[in-house]
């Protein structure tokens, strides 16, 4: 990760075409634990127009439990910026943080999270229960879902898909 990021003039794009454009960043990531067998799941966050942390899945080559796209980004971010609050951030991911995650977000003080396709087995940002709002927390983050949602959910087919038939 660049120790100064460059920020990305969007000024022309409408609010969910920025979405969308970072979205497609987090897919980018996505394709890079693909390409190592892992489940293709990634993640950025960003602050003021820049990319100030990157992660995707590294659970398989690692053998890290907590190798989730979101965890790496965070940490990613967190050293770029120099502070475990993520103020003034955004995380988007491909799929719907998990308990883990979503409790890291919160820790971490993460304003918004934009995901891309709901997860019906692990999601904590509203499928199965919503983390990232719950009252009792002491932090409460936004959540923008199905954010480029085909290619998201269909990345994730495939991938189980072509892993079934082996």
């Amino acid at each position: 990760m660049n120790e100064h990021p460059i920020p990305v003039d969007l000024s022309h794009l409408t609010g969910e075409q920025q979405h969308e454009f970072w979205m497609r960043e987090a897919i980018a990531e996505a394709l890079k634990a693909e390409a190592l067998g892992e489940v293709p799941i990634g993640a950025v966050i960003v602050q003021h127009n820049q990319i100030v942390g990157r992660g995707y899945n590294l659970r398989e080559t690692t053998l890290d439990s907590t190798a989730h796209a979101e965890m790496v980004a965070i940490r990613q971010a967190s050293e770029t910026i120099g502070a475990w609050r993520l103020l003034d951030c955004s995380l988007y991911v491909t799929l719907e943080p998990c308990p883990m995650c979503a409790g890291a977000i919160v820790q971490s003080r993460v304003p918004r999270v934009i995901y891309g396709t709901a997860d019906p087995k692990a999601g904590c940002a509203g499928t199965l229960m919503n983390l990232l709002q719950e009252p009792r927390f002491n932090h409460r983050t936004e959540v923008i879902p199905n954010v480029l949602q085909p290619e998201c959910s269909t990345m994730l087919t495939q991938f189980f898909r072509r892993l079934r038939k082996k």
